[in-house]
């Protein structure tokens, strides 16, 4: 099984980048590609506490992509981890994978490792490469 890992470094404290992958409405600012947005009604997204969480990100034409899964562990302000599932136009989920967002001191400020686990196939993990590549830059912008 195909797994992705990116860093990143943010001139922020690690607490400051905790509440910035965790908190629902710090994720809603930067969660999703680039030119990809989540209606306020169309998510659950709360990486604080345990449990189910889902979000539907919708493009510029209006094109819906579903995600959901549960957050299976919380230790701020060091890590969370989730699971992740695609659904299909028939809102059936597919197959799961596991996400971590690991928060660490670096000389910077703060690194944040993701860790994407169980991606299936090389091809399925460049396309997330790229869509938490896309994430990252929005997240990056948020914390310049």
């Amino acid at each position: 099984m195909a797994d992705l890992r990116l860093e990143r470094e943010f001139a922020v404290t690690p607490e400051a980048l905790f509440a910035w992958v965790s908190d629902g409405a710090k994720l809603l600012q930067w969660w999703g590609p680039e030119g990809l947005h989540v209606p306020a009604d169309q998510h659950d997204l709360d990486f604080t506490r345990l449990g189910p969480w889902f979000s539907v990100m919708v493009n510029g034409a209006g094109d819906r992509y579903k995600v959901s899964g549960h957050v299976t562990h919380v230790k701020p302000p060091q890590s969370v981890g989730f699971t992740w599932g695609w659904h299909d136009d028939d809102d059936r989920r597919g197959t799961e994978s596991h996400v971590m967002f690991i928060v660490e001191p670096c000389a910077k400020g703060a690194r944040l490792i993701l860790d994407h686990r169980e991606l299936g196939d090389d091809e399925m993990s460049l396309r997330h490469e790229a869509g938490w590549t896309s994430s990252l830059r929005k997240l990056a912008a948020e914390l310049a």
